[in-house]
């Protein structure tokens, strides 16, 4: 019996897989109810037999995974994995970046798997890109190799944010004065991102500021408030520069998928958002931008 989990900032997601690969037992955590990754851990393998124990376990991280000491950027999560290794009495230990295991991910993907938005067709054997909004904003890539695939993880979502309207510059000017002199991407397209634009534009219009989360900001929008509803303008704009500066950097002819915790559940705001038209915005000659694909 092997482990497999899914730790990002906001939940933890565990499973058993068993010797025919079959995913059992699988259970989420809030980690606001945990102080450290080896809790969560523990909860989790408290509940199973003692002969479900696994030896060998695969931790998909939200973090960059640089060497033994992987500390996570949006929870004050840390942890040695010699020592979580040794912890759990594993033989083997892989920890991976999650958004690198999302491109390892992709070329298994079937047509249920994902939602297209706009035309065009993926190029096979050709690279692709893999970014998503959550607690904080993944980027990953995945290029072609003589044995198959090799997925390339990053901190893309610190990049820039760039302003492509007059408006947009505005947003970006307020988000630098309320948060410091650099607006990353991910300033805006988080969750925490959703609450700083929609407040942003709050401003802009002279209504002071607002006290939302991101859920609240997704829920107005469903009830048809125009704040809200501009804030996810601003969001998938944002998301579809973001998207398409990746796709020519890394030349993703294989596709851009859109991943993460919050842009799945926004498919209908996002078919109906400038989003493919942003996408495709760009020089005559980028070809490469006009190939995406939206996982579900």
């Amino acid at each position: 019996m092997d482990l497999i989990a899914d730790i990002g900032a906001t939940n933890a997601r565990c499973a058993l897989v068993d010797d025919k690969g079959k995913v059992l037992s699988p259970q989420e955590f809030r980690n606001a109810d945990f102080d450290s990754l080896e809790a969560v851990l523990d909860a989790y393998l408290g509940e199973r037999r003692a002969s479900d124990r696994p030896k060998r376990a695969a931790l998909a991280i939200a973090a960059p995974i640089t060497g033994d000491r992987v500390a996570m950027r949006n929870i004050e999560w840390s942890f040695s994995q010699a020592q979580l290794k040794d912890r759990f009495e594993l033989l083997r230990l892989t920890v991976v970046n999650d958004f690198a295991a999302l491109a390892w991910a992709l070329p298994s993907f079937g047509t249920d798997d994902k939602v297209q938005i706009g035309t065009g067709s993926p190029v096979e054997r050709s690279a692709r890109a893999v970014l998503g909004p959550g607690s904080g904003l993944g980027v990953a890539s995945l290029a072609p190799s003589s044995d198959g695939w090799t997925a390339v993880s990053g901190e893309g979502g610190h990049v820039t944010l760039a302003a492509s309207t007059d408006e947009e510059q505005q947003i970006i000017a307020s988000l630098r004065a309320e948060y410091g002199g650099h607006c990353s991407a991910e300033r805006a397209l988080s969750g925490p991102g959703l609450v700083a634009l929609y407040t942003a534009l709050a401003k802009m219009v002279g209504r002071g500021k607002p006290t939302v989360t991101p859920e609240d900001v997704t829920n107005l929008a469903r009830q048809g408030e125009p704040l809200a509803n501009k804030t996810l303008e601003a969001f998938f704009c944002f998301l579809a520069t973001v998207a398409s500066d990746l796709a020519l950097t890394v030349g993703a002819r294989g596709g851009v998928y859109i991943a993460g915790g919050i842009v799945p559940r926004l498919i209908e705001p996002l078919q109906r958002s400038p989003f493919r038209e942003r996408f495709v915005a760009k020089a005559a000659t980028a070809t490469t931008s006009r190939r995406f694909r939206l996982t579900s």
